[in-house]
């Protein structure tokens, strides 16, 4: 029974340090939809929303051809699942974020977004209870003061008296949160529920859903800023790549490692090491613009790996635990 239970804590840690690895990939791979606005000025939020899931969508139908037999192997249900999650997750998720930017700026939508990682884990826990709240709030305290450090700058051009136009954005920036709060878990959920499903056939699934939805965004957008549907504004070819590379590695990448990650990982931490994404846009947005941080966001970023590695040590404890 001892080598048993020796066995099966060392099974655990290795399948929590995987999905440790999973979530740093995911990380990696979102973070860089946080640069592309950046490297196309002349375009619409909304557009870069539907033409990124656009993309998403073709990227699966690519994928789906080799992926067929184990597609058409999934059940109504987990059809009606994948249409909810990219309802929820994409198009609902980045609708809201574009919105709120557009009516109230980046600051503070970048504000209330950077709380994601605090929400889902603290949302994840309450419904888990993975560990016991004593032991996850210290990581927790440390990322959210590592986030206010780190969004210094954007907290500063914050202006309280935009009335109407600043609580529209807050609302809609809520919005967002609740809505990427709801998918990570709902996804993890589902897998673990369902230990049979690929994750490489549900992620293409997942894109499958979302190409219907994005197109109809897409079509309704265009109609109603008066553009050609084929239009792909001032940079065309540009924007093409662009879309086709976030399709491909931030959407389809990205989700197939964040649903291993799910599957892998208590949902508590998982929403902690959405962390990651945080530093790789930091990562890259430092990069592009050619200068380090400033010491302030030094310090939050710090705080922001130590928080990572507080609570990926909190989680091996527990999981490490003798099993009665």
């Amino acid at each position: 029974m001892g080598r048993r239970e020796g066995n099966q804590g060392i099974n655990n840690i290795m399948d929590l340090f995987k999905g440790v690895a999973y979530a740093l990939v995911t990380g990696l791979m979102w973070g860089w939809v946080f640069v592309v606005p950046v490297m196309l000025p002349g375009y619409a939020p909304a557009t870069l929303a539907f033409g990124r899931y656009c993309a998403f969508g073709l990227v699966a139908v690519a994928l789906g051809l080799v992926d067929g037999e184990r597609l058409l192997a999934l059940r109504a249900a987990d059809w009606r699942e994948a249409f909810k999650l990219a309802l929820v997750g994409n198009i609902i998720y980045y609708l809201c974020l574009a919105a709120s930017i557009q009516i109230s700026g980046v600051p503070l939508a970048s504000v209330l977004i950077g709380t994601l990682p605090v929400v889902i884990a603290l949302c994840a826990n309450w419904q888990e209870r993975s560990v016991p709240w004593a032991a996850l709030l210290p990581s927790l305290a440390l990322m959210a003061t590592g986030i206010a450090c780190v969004n210094q700058s954007e907290l500063a051009l914050i202006a309280p008296d935009q009335g109407v136009h600043y609580l529209a954005g807050a609302l809609l920036a809520l919005c967002a949160v609740a809505a990427w709060t709801w998918y990570p878990i709902r996804n993890a959920s589902w897998l673990k529920r369902h230990p049979e499903l690929s994750t490489t056939t549900w992620t293409t699934a997942q894109g499958l859903a979302t190409l219907p939805l994005a197109a109809l965004g897409w079509i309704l957008f265009g109609a109603w800023q008066g553009q050609d549907l084929w239009s792909l504004g001032p940079q065309p070819w540009r924007f093409l790549a662009l879309m086709l590379s976030m399709g491909l590695f931030a959407s389809w990448l990205g989700t197939l490692a964040w649903s291993r990650a799910g599957r892998l990982l208590p949902s508590a931490l998982a929403g902690q090491l959405i962390v990651f994404e945080t530093l790789a846009a930091l990562a890259y947005g430092y990069f592009y613009r050619g200068r380090w941080p400033d010491a302030l966001s030094l310090v939050g970023i710090a705080l922001l790996v130590a928080g990572v590695v507080l609570g990926v040590r909190r989680f091996q404890r527990h999981t490490a635990a003798p099993i009665h």
